[in-house]
């Protein structure tokens, strides 16, 4: 690590601990040379990939949007931002694990719908709306059923 007083690329770590949130680690270093000490944080590189549109264009993955979909969906519902962020963590975890460089956005909406299912039933039910289109009120009870088909015995869904 090159020091940001003289220029020496030789430094020794004297601390390394991870930061609050647990996603990097902050590192404090002393120059060999002018013998100062600053601070680095280290991060995990994230490989960007593309995502495969229905109609075949190409665009780099934006959490924003996986995020505002979401959003639309759990509005006027009983769910914290911290759930809605964790529930776009439990997606992105899901995409990087795939180590693959493209993925279809009908992949992305599952991966959204299959947590929101866990989540809260109506945000489901809204967001199943938008992305799988439906035509008419027979596909939307069909998926309806699906929620009622899974529910566990003696469990009534609301």
């Amino acid at each position: 690590m090159k020091c940001m007083y003289c220029g020496c690329e030789d430094s020794k770590v004297i601390d390394s601990r991870s930061t609050d949130d647990g996603k990097s680690i902050r590192r404090r270093r002393e120059c060999i040379a002018c013998g100062k000490r600053f601070t680095t944080f280290e991060t995990i590189e994230i490989i960007p990939f593309l995502v495969v549109k229905r109609d075949g264009t190409r665009q780099l993955y934006d959490r924003s949007k996986v995020k505002q979909g979401i959003l639309r969906a759990c509005e006027k519902r009983p769910i914290s931002m911290a759930q809605i962020d964790k529930l776009v963590d439990n997606v992105e975890k899901s995409l990087f694990n795939g180590l693959d460089e493209e993925i279809t956005s009908q992949k992305i909406g599952d991966l959204v719908m299959e947590q929101l299912k866990e989540t809260d039933e109506v945000a489901y039910i809204r967001f199943a709306a938008v992305y799988r289109q439906f035509k008419d009120s027979a596909t939307f009870f069909a998926e309806m059923s699906k929620i009622f088909d899974t529910a566990p015995k003696g469990k009534k869904k609301s």
